[in-house]
């Protein structure tokens, strides 16, 4: 598809800048969620995952897989970006952990049907692949009560984002309705559904919606992701959300 040729070509041109600047942040929070990197631990939303099967779908340098390894999760990293990966299997060799990372689509997966308890990624396959496709893939993949969460930009970003200023704003911009594939402004092509169309698209491949968390930030909050990343605007209007879901 063209618009994975253009993530896979961003990602890999773009690795070496993306973890020099956001590397440090996000290795210092490993399990925690979004570009204010609230943690798991407050949010309840993967828990406790010692002894279980689970997918990072989409999972650039591997923080998540790495730290969820060093728990006691057998962890599997998946993304379509080389170069990322590079950079992944570096920090899982200097954890001391075992991590597989695998190259290949969110759209694509190459296991078997019911091969994991947890599909997740964090602003990862579900936002830079095609959702009717990546969600019937999810959930080929989960065994039967297996949770699907991912994080992504909330609809408020999409609507209100003025590519001039590269933020959200208060105003708003564009259509809710219609929303899905989007080219931004740091060369990416990103997908978004209104929030019907992701429920019923989870519902019709036999997963049934836990919980939408809408993140937001403490007070305090800081963010290396300074495109989106306003403390006072995110505290009013959420910026990220978390789907969580499980296979019926």
């Amino acid at each position: 598809m063209k618009y994975e040729r253009r993530n896979r070509a961003f990602w890999d041109a773009d690795a070496d800048d993306y973890q020099a600047v956001h590397g440090k942040a996000l290795g210092a929070a490993p399990r925690a969620w979004g570009i204010w990197r609230i943690p798991d631990d407050e949010l309840g939303v993967l828990g406790d995952l010692e002894g279980r099967d689970v997918l990072e779908y989409g999972c650039g340098a591997g923080q998540w897989s790495i730290a969820l390894a060093q728990t006691g999760a057998r962890a599997v990293g998946l993304d379509f970006s080389g170069a990322q990966l590079a950079f992944a299997r570096v920090a899982a060799s200097s954890a001391g952990v075992e991590v597989a990372f695998v190259l290949a689509s969110g759209e694509r997966a190459p296991f078997a049907s019911a091969s994991f308890d947890v599909v997740f990624c964090d602003h990862g396959a579900l936002s830079f692949c095609a959702p009717e496709r990546t969600v019937p893939e999810a959930a080929r993949l989960l065994r039967t009560d297996g949770v699907l969460a991912f994080s992504q930009c909330s609809p408020w970003v999409s609507v209100t984002y003025d590519d001039r200023r590269m933020r959200p704003t208060r105003r708003l911009r564009r259509s809710y309705f219609g929303m899905r594939k989007q080219s931004s402004p740091d060369g990416t092509v990103d997908f978004q559904l209104p929030y019907g169309e992701w429920i019923r698209l989870f519902r019709a491949h036999g997963l049934v919606v836990d919980d939408l968390v809408e993140l937001r930030p403490p007070a305090h909050a800081a963010t290396t992701f300074t495109d989106l990343g306003r403390t006072r605007h995110a505290r009013r209007w959420p910026t990220e959300h978390i789907w969580v879901a499980h296979k019926a």
